[in-house]
């Protein structure tokens, strides 16, 4: 059974391995876990509905891949998120500015109405998830907003390029949630972007993602230590 109020949602039975990655990979570009906080395999398991042995598979999988920490071991053990310094934040903040606006500007191509229209709903999310300060499921929004952007580059190591950066960023921003309101500060620059991409202007999207990154970087850089 889901335990109440779970960050992460349950599975069916095929590829646990592969799905409880995907899951947790999911909740850290979502912003659904804090900097430091601890992951523990048996409240994972639980959430998801599964066996201890996939999720540790997980686990060690994004360790390996430096997203997470390593934790203990047994089943109390797992992994922590880690704390980003602030020349780490920028660093990989850098690097999203780098390679974003490439992606951005390589989807007008294939942005159709129906693709647009779902990106749209994301925006309108994020603007009313802003306004009632629920800002948990604004980065979820916030997320799904950008990599519905990213997505119709259709370069596929691009993509996982900037996922990769993401995954490292996602908790640090929810740190810094508290600090500023992401909804009024960057709504124009998402709102450009959606225009942007309605125009099927390349270089005017891949500008207005530089400017949201950018700003963001500079807002969060100066709160961490």
């Amino acid at each position: 059974m889901l335990a109440k109020n779970a960050r992460l949602k349950q599975i069916n039975t095929n590829t646990l391995w592969d799905k409880a990655y995907l899951s947790l990979k999911s909740a850290l570009l979502a912003g659904k876990y804090a900097p430091g906080e601890r992951i523990i395999l048996r409240k994972v398991a639980q959430d998801l509905g599964i066996s201890l042995t996939p999720v540790r598979d997980a686990i060690n999988r994004l360790a390996a891949e430096n997203v997470l920490d390593r934790g203990g071991v047994g089943q109390g053990g797992g992994a922590s998120v880690p704390l980003l310094n602030s020349w780490e934040f920028n660093q990989l903040m850098l690097i999203r500015i780098g390679l974003e606006p490439i992606a951005a500007e390589a989807s007008v191509k294939n942005a159709t109405k129906s693709k647009i229209l779902n990106i749209e709903k994301y925006f309108e999310q994020m603007k009313k998830l802003a306004k009632a300060r629920n800002l948990s499921a604004y980065l979820d929004a916030h997320y799904k907003f950008h990599f519905g952007i990213y997505e119709l580059a259709n370069q596929e190591i691009l993509l996982r390029a900037i996922e990769a950066t993401w995954l490292r960023c996602g908790p640090t921003l929810n740190l810094a949630l508290p600090e500023y309101n992401p909804g009024q500060k960057r709504h124009k620059h998402h709102l450009a972007a959606l225009n942007a991409l309605k125009q099927g202007n390349g270089k005017k999207l891949a500008q207005a993602i530089f400017a949201d990154i950018e700003s963001a970087r500079g807002d969060i850089f100066h709160l961490l230590k």
